[in-house]
């Protein structure tokens, strides 16, 4: 019954996604609508949590201290912008048989390929000779590194340079939201499979899981090009659905931003970077509308204010709460788990049921060996 769960779980999400990209519409759904102020809202909450889960398999389940997530997400991004620019409209042309929404999605489709595969090559370069280092060592490389693939994608002129690069808009709120679906489950999978342990082991401690046969160095590695790969496909989607890519949008402080979000939801934790990143986006925007305050003859704009008291809130989070607010704890994803069949032996039948089969035939199998003694 478990697949039975899943699939109807998966059902009501992506009709939940439709619903919601139908509200985002001009016309509405049945007269419903959102603005546009709150849908790239919700669209970038979606980015955010694919950037702060994949980021959080590398920094929060292995243990590893990465803050180049930006660099990877510029990869992806710049890749597929550049493959849709260049043969974008003559393959979207080939499947208009499909019909023009169809279509493009399947530019789209193809442009997630390419960035994921582009980012989690880069990854795959920087994991394998970086990631034999640890703590702050490695976290200097991987920021260089993010430093470094901006700088080079600014003097390209063939994707913008300085003045930046138009990019069809392909991806919606559907879209995105069905990406962001598909991140949490792959990465909830991994956690809980034996490479998923492997990653915590080491995580939890590094020699001791050498000692015990792990090899940390390619664990290591496909931590690190995994998450690439899904920053990468952020990456693709933030483009496709902001129509325009600047070298602006990836410096450091974006990675800075992805880390606060899993360090505040609690880094281990794949509920906790789901709810870092809502609040990470959130946040600030809703700082945006506080009432200003006349005391005397002044008056306060806390609004102007709103960067300063958001850090505020960062800090006093940090001191209460230095694990973050969930801290390694998950919250309500044992649906996301993948289908599994029942071992043989486990039904439960007669007057014992609620203990399984091959339980109750070894307990007869020891109850006549005492009879045949006796």
């Amino acid at each position: 019954m478990n697949w039975l769960k899943t699939l109807i779980g998966g059902v009501i999400i992506i009709a939940f996604l439709y619903v919601l990209n139908a509200m985002m519409s001009s016309g509405g759904f049945f007269g419903t609508g959102i603005d546009d102020y709150q849908a790239r809202l919700l669209v970038f909450i979606c980015i955010n949590i694919i950037l702060a889960t994949s980021l959080n398999l590398i920094n929060g389940f292995t243990g590893q201290f990465s803050i180049g997530h930006a660099g990877f997400m510029a990869v992806g991004a710049y890749a597929s912008a550049y493959f849709t620019v260049t043969f974008g409209k003559g393959l979207e042309g080939s499947f208009l048989f499909l019909g023009e929404t169809l279509a493009s999605s399947v530019v789209l489709l193809l442009a997630v390929v390419i960035g994921a595969i582009v980012a989690g090559i880069m990854g795959l370069i920087v994991g394998i000779p970086s990631l034999r280092l640890r703590g702050d060592y490695l976290a200097i490389v991987t920021l260089g590194f993010a430093e470094i693939i901006r700088i080079v994608i600014l003097n390209i002129d063939t994707v913008g340079g300085a003045t930046g690069y138009p990019v069809p808009g392909y991806a919606n709120f559907l879209w995105i939201g069905i990406f962001t679906v598909i991140t949490i489950v792959v990465i909830h999978n991994i956690i809980k499979s034996d490479t998923g342990r492997a990653l915590v082991s080491i995580r939890e401690d590094e020699l001791a899981a050498e000692a015990m046969g792990v090899n940390t160095t390619r664990y290591k590695v496909t931590s690190f090009v995994i998450g690439s790969a899904f920053a990468g496909i952020a990456g693709v989607l933030f483009a496709h659905y902001n129509k325009f890519l600047h070298t602006n949008d990836f410096q450091f402080i974006k990675s800075f931003e992805i880390i606060i979000m899993i360090v505040i939801g609690g880094m281990g934790s794949m509920t906790g970077a789901i709810l870092g990143a809502i609040i990470v986006t959130l946040l600030p925007e809703l700082l945006r509308n506080l009432p200003p305050i006349q005391i005397g003859a002044t008056v306060f704009q806390f609004a102007d204010l709103r960067l300063v008291i958001f850090a505020l809130i960062l800090i006093l989070t940090m001191i209460l709460r230095p694990q973050g607010i969930l801290g390694t704890r998950e919250f309500g994803l044992n649906w996301l788990k993948r289908p599994r069949k029942s071992s043989e032996g486990s039904e439960t039948i007669g007057a014992d049921a609620g203990v399984a089969e091959a339980q109750q035939e070894e307990a007869k199998r020891l109850q006549s060996e005492e009879n045949k003694d006796k």
